[in-house]
């Protein structure tokens, strides 16, 4: 008996073989592929300043300090000429971003802030540039404990508003 190579099963072999791993692979936009910051503060890289890690840092009600990084993706120096919205700031000197540079507001640095701020919610916040550019956001409220302990420096302590603590709750005893 005479045993006959079929050419056809030879090219299918080779050509799965070859296109197997574009069949499998998960495609395009990867969710790896995104911009991730990881952390308790908010984003916003729609303008020329990047503003990252954004949030309100409190000891205590209705007071705190503004926190976030500038970043500046221009090749001129832009500078931070206002903030507004629920939490309104106390008096500060104009903040310049450098060109292709960053600043970072924290700590003695940061822009202390009053309103109804309460430690667990978000408060809107509009920073306005020399650029004329405008960046919105809702940025949460936390307490100065654990990680954040001493960043909350700009605001000014409030005669009638008691500390947050910063012990942790102890767990209820389950009725098991």
């Amino acid at each position: 008996m005479l045993l006959r190579r079929l050419p056809h099963r030879s090219s299918a072999l080779a050509a799965a073989l070859v296109l197997a791993p574009l069949l499998t692979s998960c495609g395009f936009n990867y969710a790896t592929d995104a911009v991730d910051t990881p952390g308790a503060g908010v984003n916003n890289r729609e303008k020329s300043v990047d503003v990252l890690g954004a949030m309100v840092v409190a000891a205590q009600p209705n007071a705190g300090t503004f926190t976030a990084t500038l970043s500046n993706n221009e090749g001129a120096a832009a500078t931070l000429t206002s903030l507004s919205g629920e939490a309104t700031p106390d008096d500060f000197e104009p903040i310049e971003v450098p060109a292709e540079g960053a600043v970072v507001l924290s700590g003695d640095d940061g822009i202390g802030v009053s309103g109804e701020l309460e430690a667990g919610y978000f408060v809107e916040v509009t920073l306005v540039f020399d650029t004329g550019e405008e960046v919105s956001l809702e940025v949460p409220v936390m307490t100065a404990c654990d990680e954040f302990e001493g960043y909350d420096t700009a605001s000014e302590p409030a005669a009638d508003a008691e500390p947050y603590s910063c012990e942790a709750a102890e767990a209820p005893e389950s009725g098991h």
